[in-house]
């Protein structure tokens, strides 16, 4: 049985739909995979159980994108195609049975993605983690002490938090009455997010710091965000990376929508801005983010600690 399965380019919308194909990798024990999802994503989908192949999805003008992954897919006789992009792909591949997304207004991504299948209730999102890169996050974070994750930036400067709230966070969480006392912090960006990260780290007063601006892929994130005991983020891709890892997390929203794209899961909250604009300007944007105080955030991580340490302790 060969199954084609279609996702996001982009990285918290690829995390989101894992639980889709988690669901397809139990049912069917017998299937081979080929994911089709963006450059940035793949080395998640590459970690999953039974995958032949990850096409990667580069844009191109004029939607030229989708003609090279249908090249790339339409040799095969596919058994099921899951497509959660409704592309012209999935329409001109050979496949017994299809299935395709469809927009459900104002439900919650996972929610949406389910349809798919018609799952209900629906699959968490997952991650599969692979011994190289578990062996590489515990040389990067070592020792069984407490974690802080931090995740400071976001796809454009509107959604970040103030870096000197962050730091005051961080602060507030490793210290002796805090839920992490003497929590070591690590603060995770990607390789063009240096200077803006550099700013949290530079704020960090003293506190032990893991800087993993620029060290980690997705899936080296996904296997150092397990090793924190907690995550706090802006709306970012790391914030789905680290719920899917079971790390408690909270994500802290400006501009965006919490209630299609927050985090998912019983360990995952949102901290909003009084006043919620979801398609805010960058100036209007930083200024939202600038009213989210840091108690209020710290509020929500204590709580999340302790029912993350209450999961664990029932685990």
């Amino acid at each position: 049985m060969r199954i084609l399965f279609i996702t996001s380019n982009r990285l918290g919308d690829a995390v989101l739909s894992t639980g889709l194909l988690g669901y397809l990798v139990q049912q069917h024990p017998e299937a081979r995979f080929t994911i089709a999802c963006g450059s940035l994503p793949a080395p998640l989908f590459r970690a999953a159980p039974r995958v032949d192949r990850v096409i990667p999805i580069v844009k191109r003008r004029a939607n030229r994108h989708w003609l090279a992954v249908w090249r790339a897919c339409i040799g095969t006789p596919w058994s099921l195609v899951v497509d959660t992009r409704d592309t012209i792909v999935s329409r001109l591949v050979f496949a017994r049975r299809r299935r395709g997304w469809r927009r459900l207004p104002g439900r919650h991504k996972v929610e949406e993605l389910a349809a798919v299948l018609r799952l209900d209730p629906p699959p968490p999102p997952t991650l599969w983690l692979t011994p190289e890169s578990c062996r590489q996050a515990a040389a990067l974070i070592p020792g069984d002490g407490p974690v802080l994750g931090l995740g400071p930036t976001a796809n454009w400067v509107g959604k970040e938090w103030p870096a000197d709230r962050y730091a005051e966070l961080a602060g507030m969480l490793t210290r002796a009455d805090g839920p992490l006392p003497g929590a070591r912090v690590a603060v995770f960006g990607g390789p063009g997010e240096r200077e803006r990260s550099g700013e949290t780290l530079s704020r960090l007063d003293g506190l032990p710091a893991i800087d993993l601006v620029g060290r980690t892929d997705p899936l080296l994130a996904a296997a150092c965000l397990r090793r924190c005991h907690l995550f706090v983020g802006n709306d970012s891709g790391l914030g789905h990376i680290a719920a899917a890892a079971g790390t408690p997390v909270v994500t802290v929203f400006g501009p965006g929508r919490p209630e299609v794209y927050r985090p998912w899961g019983e360990l995952a909250a949102a901290v909003t801005a009084g006043r919620h604009v979801p398609d805010a300007g960058t100036d209007e944007g930083m200024a939202m983010m600038a009213t989210i105080p840091v108690g209020e955030v710290a509020a929500v991580a204590r709580r999340l600690v302790a029912a993350g340490n209450a999961a664990g302790s029932d685990g």
